[in-house]
């Protein structure tokens, strides 16, 4: 999302997205149960933050930050007039992931509002449907949002397990999907035709993040351990593929949603001796598995993405995190963007805010260009072409963006 080398062009917006990521989720007062490793653990984090590293490309090279000075803005020019109407936000807003769930719907409200404030004539509401991240839950949900009249277009699903779950539901209610953090690259597979990516998918985030292991940090032996969600399962078949010799089968390994307790894995991988583990999965397994590699004695470098790039991780692993490397296919906050969100919410961004502002922006343009059904929302994010505050946006014939990158993270 940002980069601390000298060369990386806007290292200011870097700071600001650094200090961004510092926060904690709106879950962060919460009292959540310490993780295996206990309160100390969670105590001893003390300044630690997930801070930038670089932007890289699929050979896993530097690659400069996009310029927002273009960027969409959800106001337009006040102008606009319409009937009241609906856009939905579907993902975790409660459960153990549910930070990610809320950084997405926090970042289209501070869009609506935007819009609100500037448009009297025209006034939207997000309405709010929580899946808890299961796909089970996303199934009985669905069918509320598209029984929902008012509903013209949709921010989610925001898991790709739920997304697979219920995205036919969608596709045959002819409701706009626009997600802003599903990364599983067979979701495209699927002839839906209701469909957008509003970041990279694991197709690209896997290579990236494997090429920049191997030639940038030059890992040798990368031991990868995968949940059971079909993120997770998606991820870590890239990663593997992407690493080749480096990946040691000897040592990959398997775990479960829900999972605390790790120590045969942790065995396994202790007996490996590797540089690094790859944990494809959510930042609550992530945090457990990452403090009981460090209180085995593991002293290889934990790598993770974008299900784990949330300061709950820090907060739930503490001094484990320290010097864990992150990766994600979102994009970075700038200062006004981060001050505003702060602001509003009183806690700081995180992982995809920036993506679902994004994504509510292009919704709302849609509004105010005259839109006012599902089929004419589909039809202008089908032929959008625009720059955000994370990337250009801009999509080919599947519902991928024609263009994304990955950015390095590192818990310093």
């Amino acid at each position: 999302m940002r980069s601390s080398t000298p060369k990386m062009a806007g290292t200011a917006l870097v700071l600001v997205a650094g200090l961004m990521l510092a926060g904690c989720s709106s879950k962060d007062d919460s009292g959540d149960t310490p993780t295996a490793s206990g309160s100390e653990s969670a105590a001893a984090s003390g300044d630690l933050s997930i801070q930038p590293v670089v932007q890289i490309d699929t050979k896993g090279e530097e690659v400069p930050a996009a310029d927002t000075s273009n960027a969409a803005d959800p106001a337009g020019d006040g102008s606009a007039k319409c009937d009241p109407v609906t856009i939905a936000m579907a993902g975790a807003l409660t459960g153990p992931n549910a930070a990610l769930g809320i950084n997405i719907l926090n970042g289209a409200k501070l869009a609506v509002d935007a819009h609100n404030a500037a448009n009297a004539g025209c006034q939207v509401t997000v309405k709010e449907f929580d899946t808890e991240g299961d796909p089970q839950k996303a199934t009985q949900v669905a069918p509320s949002i598209v029984g929902d009249k008012s509903v013209i277009g949709l921010l989610g699903p925001a898991f790709s397990g739920e997304t697979a779950a219920v995205g036919q539901v969608f596709s045959d209610a002819g409701l706009l999907s626009l997600t802003a953090s599903a990364t599983n690259p067979d979701l495209v597979k699927n002839g839906w035709t209701n469909f957008y990516r509003g970041l990279a998918n694991d197709a690209v985030q896997g290579p990236s993040v494997a090429a920049y292991l191997v030639n940038t940090l030059k890992f040798a032996k990368v031991c990868v351990v995968q949940d059971d969600s079909d993120y997770g399962v998606g991820l870590a078949a890239q990663i593997t593929s992407g690493l080749g010799d480096a990946a040691d089968s000897s040592c990959a390994a398997k775990v479960k949603a829900g999972d605390k307790d790790f120590s045969a894995t942790v065995q396994i991988i202790k007996t490996a001796a590797p540089d690094a583990v790859f944990y494809a999965g959510y930042y609550a397994e992530g945090a457990p598995f990452a403090s009981q590699l460090k209180e085995a004695g593991v002293t290889a470098a934990f790598v993770s993405a974008d299900g784990t790039n949330d300061p709950q991780f820090v907060k739930q692993a503490g001094s484990a995190a320290k010097d864990a490397y992150l990766s994600c296919p979102c994009g970075p906050a700038p200062e006004k963007f981060a001050a505003d969100y702060k602001a509003k919410f009183n806690i700081d961004s995180g992982v995809y805010s920036v993506e679902a502002y994004d994504l509510a922006t292009i919704m709302l343009k849609g509004i105010d260009s005259g839109v006012k059904d599902r089929a004419g929302l589909v039809d202008f994010v089908k032929s959008y072409d625009g720059d955000g505050l994370a990337r250009h946006y801009k999509w080919d014939a599947t519902g991928e963006l024609a263009s994304a990158l990955i950015w390095i993270y590192q818990v310093k």
